[in-house]
């Protein structure tokens, strides 16, 4: 029997799923480069209308990541099913996915709220740039009473509430994955989410971070622009144009 102070269930998992392409793929002829990212983009599409998938670039900014997929759904199955449907294209046989993550919402232990509320969940607002990195705090956190941490965690967010441009987007990895937390930052400009983080620096809560890397800045595209830049074919046509 569950106890009675149990949270609410997890309503929503979190994934996020970054992808490197072969550098040899872009030797095979145009054609086919062509009929791989579209049956790529078509399955992702397809999903689309069934869970939240979001999609960015990283080319030009990590060599070991080209893009990343931001997938939101109530249904854990969905990660399975989609990452199958994906693996059955002709791209999939050149890709890899050195990074993977996974998160669930859950309601804040440091922060009041309305019992009468549904759990949390992750709205994206559609920003320009998303920053992400998974999160684990070091064991001494979690000795310090709740009190401590919540006086802590409300200066934390004191600080970010000052950044209006960025949106905080901050969830659970507890037992489902390596780290603690997956902490996603939706944001205008990849400098103003700089500038939070070089303030976050300096309070309390900074001190118990174990680790706060790999660190990944998305810029939000369109998945069929961002197979187009894995093999310069949009910038062909533009020269063209």
């Amino acid at each position: 029997m569950a106890a009675d102070n149990a949270e609410p269930r997890a309503d929503q998992y979190v994934a996020y799923t970054l992808y490197r392409l072969d550098p040899a793929w872009r030797r095979l002829p145009v054609e086919e480069r062509s009929a791989h990212k579209d049956a790529f983009a078509e399955v992702v599409e397809a999903w689309s209308e069934r869970m939240d998938v979001r999609t960015y670039s990283l080319v030009g900014v990590r060599p070991e990541a080209d893009f990343m997929f931001w997938k939101l759904t109530e249904r854990f199955e969905d990660l399975r099913e989609l990452a199958t449907d994906l693996n059955g294209t002709p791209l999939a046989g050149w890709l890899e996915t050195p990074y993977s993550y996974l998160a669930a919402t859950r309601p804040s232990k440091y922060f009041e709220r309305d019992a009468s509320r549904p759990p949390r969940r992750v709205i994206p607002r559609g920003a320009p740039y998303l920053v992400v990195y998974p999160f684990v705090k070091i064991r001494p956190w979690y000795a310090l009473s709740i009190e401590e941490r919540g006086d802590a965690m409300r200066e934390h967010a004191e600080v970010g509430a000052r950044f209006v441009t960025i949106t905080n987007h901050t969830t659970y990895s507890f037992g489902i994955d390596d780290q603690e937390f997956m902490t996603a930052f939706e944001c205008e400009a990849p400098s103003d989410f700089l500038e939070l983080m070089m303030t976050l620096r300096e309070t309390e809560a900074s001190r118990y971070t174990e680790r706060d890397t790999p660190i990944f800045v998305g810029e939000a595209l369109p998945l069929r622009e961002i197979l187009d830049s894995l093999d310069g074919a949009k910038a062909r046509v533009e020269a063209r144009q």
